[in-house]
């Protein structure tokens, strides 16, 4: 009974993944991908907004995408709890190569099935030079779970990017793309947090929580 005690009062690990603010090519429905869009004065306001829910959830340690628009957005939870931002590349949003600036229109022009993928929620290669949904799922998981590995009971606020950390919170939860989809998409500054144990796998606490209901 005491050793079922013990692993049950482990320190927990928990994962807060946070979506970066608004840009001009998000209104504008460009894709990003990894290119460097910064924010504009909506998506600082709800960086700002955002924050104190953040930074209310007790984080120990603050990473980032080292894309501007999400280091900004953790610039924000940073300037409220004294961590330090460490950029991580692997936590990018997912690659859209040579589709990076269009609209979906545009990319519908270009390539016909890819209006089709979108519509029936079937994954789709982005340009023939970027990634899969899949792929990105797997990037993030693995990275991800490094991340968590490095800071085994502690909180940590990952500011990543829409599609990434869509797909991260169903691969975490080891579903594949499919299920993943079926998350929905997550709003600007929106945030998600997934937890573990020693001896509970990564269970989703809340997903896409942002600052006008977060109560």
């Amino acid at each position: 009974m005491s050793s079922l005690v013990a692993q049950s009062s482990a320190p927990a690990t928990r994962l807060v993944l946070l979506r970066h603010g608004q840009t001009d090519w998000n209104v504008e429905g460009r894709f990003q991908g990894q290119l460097d869009v910064g924010l504009n004065d909506v998506g600082r306001q709800q960086a700002r907004a955002a924050a104190p829910h953040v930074a209310a959830l007790g984080p120990e340690v603050l990473i980032s995408s080292n894309l501007s628009r999400a280091a900004e957005t953790a610039s924000f939870v940073s300037a409220l709890t004294g961590l330090p931002v460490a950029t991580d590349p692997r936590v990018q949003e997912i690659n859209v190569g040579s589709w990076g600036g269009l609209t979906g229109l545009e990319m519908a022009e270009r390539d016909p099935t890819f209006a089709d993928a979108l519509r029936s929620g079937r994954d789709f290669r982005r340009s023939p030079e970027g990634e899969t949904a899949d792929e990105v799922g797997i990037r993030m998981r693995l990275a991800l779970t490094d991340i968590a590995g490095q800071h085994e009971g502690r909180t940590v606020v990952v500011v990543s990017h829409g599609l990434a950390i869509r797909m991260a919170c169903g691969y975490l939860l080891g579903w594949d793309f499919a299920h993943s989809w079926q998350l929905g998409p997550v709003a600007n500054c929106g945030w998600s947090s997934l937890v573990r144990t020693s001896d509970r796998p990564w269970r989703l606490e809340a997903y896409n929580r942002v600052a006008d209901r977060a109560e």
